[in-house]
């Protein structure tokens, strides 16, 4: 069975990586096999928390989607995107760091995939008023969404996953890698002036016509506007107030939806229609095939493996689980990776000191989320960028993305070190 389950898995995530087939429908066939063959069944697919479908995560992405879904209706990002070009005054790499900053900002509040579908479109209209190469802001913020997105446990789909496995809060997130992420954008930012100067050409006479523009006419709905907006206030607030309210984030997410849509104009029909249904779906079917590989102790040996080999060196674990999640987050897309290392990770946590462990899931959090940023395929939000550039007419290749995402990459990840070094070791 184990032999069963690790080719199954692996042909999976071959075929996740090659994007040659669907990653929804392979991680669904996966799913299929691990049941068909009776790696795992039904009870135990569905409902254990140990090696089934992780609905925290399931649902908590749901209520933030269906939030962002009535949110975009509002306007308000197209909003931001004018004001910063305004505030910018038409300076190509001022708006650079502006547009950069809001992404980081709003990955940190929302999920990096959903931030830049709505960020990628609004920077193609600034780009073109300004006459600027629109390559360049894309995949600096795509990059600026991993980074931001690290942040916090809703900002990265990986963070959700392993604060489910990790029974860590939003405040977790918030005290232990916050400091860092603002830290690491500081110098991203210094980075993009390097290494997009050839993009920074100034046009004084698009720049005025930009200035003219009147921001506050995008918003075609204050009155949604407000209301979205106190009740994504609400739900962040109830995040950070974890540890005195008892309620999980998931549950939290699911009630500020269901309060906006039924307090609203909003249909449910049109809160629904932005719900990225394949991400979940992709999701669930995942968490099927790493539950297989559980139940038949393949997570389990991996685990003792790990242990031995770093011979309860917490410091040497650290490292080492920082920089291979990095490595591997490069070839892979992050989410299964995550979803794989986790169950791992927790094994490797719970046999340190109380409390010593929890390093671990600070390193493989960052690994994973910085490490996404060094190819086209290393994070969701980058394969979101790609195709809406595509789409319009400006396609990023492979490499033109990788040659800049290495370098941020190596020198965010390089910078964790002395972090998570002097802070917990």
């Amino acid at each position: 069975m184990a032999i069963a389950a690790i080719v199954i898995f692996v042909v999976a995530y071959v075929l996740i990586a090659s994007e040659k087939i669907h990653r929804t429908a392979v991680a669904l066939g996966g799913a299929g096999l691990m049941l068909l063959f009776h790696i795992t069944d039904a009870q135990k697919a569905f409902f254990s928390t140990e090696s089934g479908v992780d609905w925290n995560v399931i649902f908590l992405l749901l209520g933030m989607m269906v939030i962002v879904s009535v949110l975009r209706q509002t306007g308000v990002f197209e909003f931001v995107a004018i004001w910063a070009a305004k505030r910018a005054r038409g300076k190509p790499y001022r708006l650079m760091v502006m547009l950069t900053v809001i992404t980081a900002l709003a990955s940190a509040l929302l999920d990096n995939v959903t931030t830049v579908l709505l960020i990628a479109p609004v920077t193609f209209l600034v780009c073109e008023r300004l006459a600027l190469q629109v390559v360049p802001y894309l995949i600096a913020e795509v990059m600026a969404s991993n980074i931001g997105g690290a942040a916090t446990l809703v900002g990265d789909p990986p963070n959700i996953i392993i604060a489910s496995r990790g029974d860590l809060s939003f405040n977790d997130f918030l005290v232990n890698l916050a400091p860092l992420i603002v830290g690491l954008m500081v110098v991203f930012c210094l980075l993009c002036r390097w290494l997009f100067r050839s993009a920074f050409v100034y046009d004084e006479d698009r720049a005025a016509e930009v200035m003219a523009l009147q921001e506050k006419e995008a918003i075609t709905d204050r009155r949604l506007l407000w209301q979205s907006l106190t009740v994504l206030g609400l739900v962040i607030v109830a995040f950070v107030l974890h540890p005195v309210l008892h309620y999980e984030p998931s549950v939290v997410a699911l009630l500020g939806a269901g309060l906006l849509v039924a307090a609203t104009k909003v249909t449910t029909e049109q809160a629904l229609e932005e719900v990225e249904w394949l991400t979940l779906v992709f999701f669930a079917g995942l968490f099927v095939m790493v539950g297989g590989l559980v139940e038949t102790g393949v997570i389990g040996d991996i685990s003792r493996a790990a242990a031995d080999a770093t011979d309860g060196r917490l410091g040497f674990a650290t490292m080492l689980l920082l920089w291979a999640s990095a490595i591997l987050s490069a070839i892979v897309d992050n989410i299964p990776y995550v979803a794989t290392m986790s169950p791992i990770v927790s094994d490797l946590v719970q046999q340190q000191p109380a409390g010593d462990g929890t390093v671990l899931w600070w390193a493989l959090a960052l690994g994973a989320d910085l490490g996404g940023n060094a190819t086209a395929i290393g994070a969701s939000a980058n394969v979101v960028v790609l195709g809406i550039a595509a789409r319009n007419g400006t396609p990023i290749s492979f490499w033109q993305f990788t040659k800049y995402g290495l370098i941020v990459t190596i020198v965010t990840v390089a910078l964790s070190v002395p972090y998570l070094w002097l802070r917990y070791l």
